[in-house]
C-alpha cells in the first residue's frame, strides 16, 4: 500500500477538496434563503403529537433504500463553485453511495460507506481515504458532521428518535418534538390539511446543524435548506430530483475498487488548508 508523500500529496488532497466543493456546490441565480422561522416560548404540552408525527412521516418510515440526483447550491466556509450533481444512494441502516460525475472520463470522487467504515476515492488523481468514519469523512468534504443513517433521515425527513411524550404545541399550527439531542418541528398550515416536518435541529458533535424542508413532492421532501447553526460553516440548498423510493440496491453499490497504486490519504490531508499560491 502506497501512502502519497507529505509534501507533495497533502498539497494535491487539498487540490481534490477544491474539486469536490465544485462537484457538490452551484450558485443560484436567487437570493440566498432565509431560515423558516420557527416558533419560540415554553408551549403546552401536545397529546396530539403522536398522530401528528405519524401522518408526517408516513413516507419517510416507509423508506429502506433511496436514490436521488442531489444538486446543491450553496456555500461551505464561503467558497462557491460551479453548478454540478451528486448521485446519492442510501440504504438503512447506514450504507451510502455518492459519486460525483464529472463532465467526461472518471467521477470527480466516489464516496461509500456501510455502518461505521468509509472510503474515499479520487479516480482522476489516483488517490484514496480508506477506513474513516463516515461522519468524519462527510464533514471534512462538506462541513455536516452526519453518517449513513443521519444522512438518509436527513434526505427523507424523517427523525432518529423522536420523543412524543415531551412533544409541545405552539399556536400558528406547529408542534415541536424532542428528537436525540435535537428536535423536529412540524407544521400544519390552513391551506394544508395534513401535517409536515417543516425543521429538523441536529446538535452535539462538532457542531449544531439544521435542516429546513420547504417542499414536498409524494410525502417526501425535494427541496432542503440545511446549514450550520453558528459560524457559517455551511449553508446548502439541496434540490432532489429523480427520486426512487425502495429501489433494489446491490450491495456491491456500497463498494468501490481502488486501485493498488492508489496513494492514500488522511483527513488531515482533506482537512489541510489550501496551500497559498
Amino acid at each position: 500500500m502506497r501512502r502519497a508523500p507529505r509534501g507533495a500529496a497533502a498539497p494535491a488532497a487539498r487540490r481534490w477538496t477544491f474539486v469536490v466543493l465544485a462537484a457538490i456546490l452551484s450558485v443560484s441565480c436567487g437570493a440566498p434563503l432565509k431560515p423558516i422561522t420557527l416558533p419560540a416560548g415554553p408551549g403546552a404540552p401536545a397529546s396530539d403529537a403522536r398522530e401528528a408525527l405519524e401522518t408526517a412521516t408516513a413516507a419517510c418510515r416507509a423508506v429502506s433504500t433511496f436514490s436521488a440526483q442531489v444538486g446543491v447550491a450553496g456555500s461551505i466556509a464561503g467558497a462557491r463553485a460551479p453548478h454540478a450533481h451528486l448521485l446519492v444512494a442510501v440504504a438503512a441502516p447506514a450504507s451510502v453511495r455518492i459519486e460525483a460525475p464529472a463532465p467526461f472520463g472518471a467521477p470527480a470522487f466516489i464516496l461509500v460507506a456501510r455502518d461505521g467504515d468509509a472510503t474515499l476515492l479520487f479516480p482522476r488523481d489516483n488517490q484514496v481515504l480508506e477506513h474513516g468514519r463516515p461522519s468524519d469523512v462527510l464533514e471534512a468534504l462538506t462541513g455536516i458532521p452526519v453518517d449513513g443513517a443521519g444522512l438518509l433521515a436527513a434526505l427523507t425527513g424523517c427523525g432518529v428518535a423522536p420523543d412524543v411524550a415531551r412533544a409541545v404545541r405552539y399556536d400558528d399550527g406547529w408542534i415541536g418534538v424532542p428528537d436525540g439531542a435535537g428536535s423536529l418541528y412540524l407544521q400544519r398550515e390552513s391551506s394544508r390539511p395534513s401535517w409536515q416536518v417543516a425543521a429538523a435541529i441536529h446538535e452535539g458533535g462538532s457542531g449544531g446543524w439544521r435542516a429546513d424542508y420547504r417542499e414536498y413532492a409524494r410525502g417526501l421532501p425535494d427541496s432542503i435548506h440545511v446549514f450550520a447553526s453558528t459560524g457559517g460553516r455551511f449553508d446548502l440548498r439541496l434540490s432532489l430530483s429523480d427520486v426512487e423510493v425502495n429501489p433494489p440496491l446491490d450491495p456491491a453499490v456500497f463498494s468501490v475498487r481502488v486501485p493498488a497504486s492508489a496513494a492514500r490519504l488522511t483527513l488531515d490531508d482533506l482537512r489541510a488548508p489550501e496551500p497559498r499560491r
